[in-house]
C-alpha cells in the first residue's frame, strides 16, 4: 500500500481508470461477439448491420487509447473480410 499522499491518489486514480478501461473492452468484445454470431448464422445483413456498430466502438476505443490504434484497425479488418467471405458464398449458393 502507498504511504505518499500522491500515491495513494494515483492508487484510487488507477483503479477508476481500470474500471473504465475494462468496461470499454468488454463492449468492445461484445459487439464483436455479435457480428460474429450474426456472420456463423449466415445474416449478411445483421452483419453489416452489427458491423458499423462495431467499427464505431473500435475507432472510438482506438483514439482513446483503450486498444491501440493497430489493433482495432486489425479487428476491424479481419471481420470485414469473413463478411465478404459470407456474402461470396452467399452469391455462389443462388447461382
Amino acid at each position: 500500500m502507498p504511504n505518499i499522499k500522491s500515491a495513494k491518489k494515483r492508487l484510487r486514480q488507477n483503479i477508476v481508470l481500470r474500471e473504465r478501461n475494462r468496461s470499454s473492452r468488454s463492449f468492445i468484445r461484445n459487439r464483436c461477439k455479435n457480428v460474429l454470431q450474426a456472420i456463423k448464422e449466415g445474416n449478411v445483413e445483421e452483419a453489416e448491420r452489427l458491423f458499423q456498430v462495431a467499427t464505431k466502438a473500435l475507432d472510438q476505443a482506438g483514439a482513446k487509447r483503450i486498444i491501440h490504434k493497430n489493433a482495432a484497425a486489425r479487428k476491424k479488418s479481419r471481420l470485414s473480410a469473413k463478411i465478404r467471405k459470407l456474402k461470396i458464398a452467399n452469391t455462389q449458393t443462388k447461382e
